[in-house]
């Protein structure tokens, strides 16, 4: 159960740090709010998580995704470069994330 509150807590992850990009410097309002109601969950889901996962796991996991989440929609929705390489990098982190998921199954 764990790994999946972990899961969800990346993906709210992902969502405050989009809403930065939208908040333009928490100078609009909305975004600011869903960026701040998306990191408290975040924050507080992590906090669950870890009640059963070991932390140095769990926050490279957290972030891993987060990194992912947020680089893949970086290039979506704001144009950001696109590029074999940077994919590619995107691509070990995937790969790190799952070998840190296997390595701590006994968890």
């Amino acid at each position: 159960m764990a790994w999946y509150i972990l899961i969800i807590a990346a993906l709210f992850e992902i969502g405050w740090a989009i809403g930065l990009e939208y908040s333009d410097g928490f100078s609009n309002p909305i975004p600011t709010f869903g960026t701040i109601i998306a990191l408290l969950i975040s924050m507080i889901l992590l906090a669950q998580a870890v009640k059963e996962l070991p932390i140095g796991t769990a926050y490279a996991v957290w972030t891993g995704i987060g990194a992912v989440g947020t680089a893949s929609l970086g290039m979506i929705l704001f144009d950001e470069p696109v590029s074999i390489l940077r994919i590619l990098f995107i691509g070990v982190i995937v790969i790190g994330i799952v070998g840190l998921n296997i390595t701590s199954a006994g968890h």
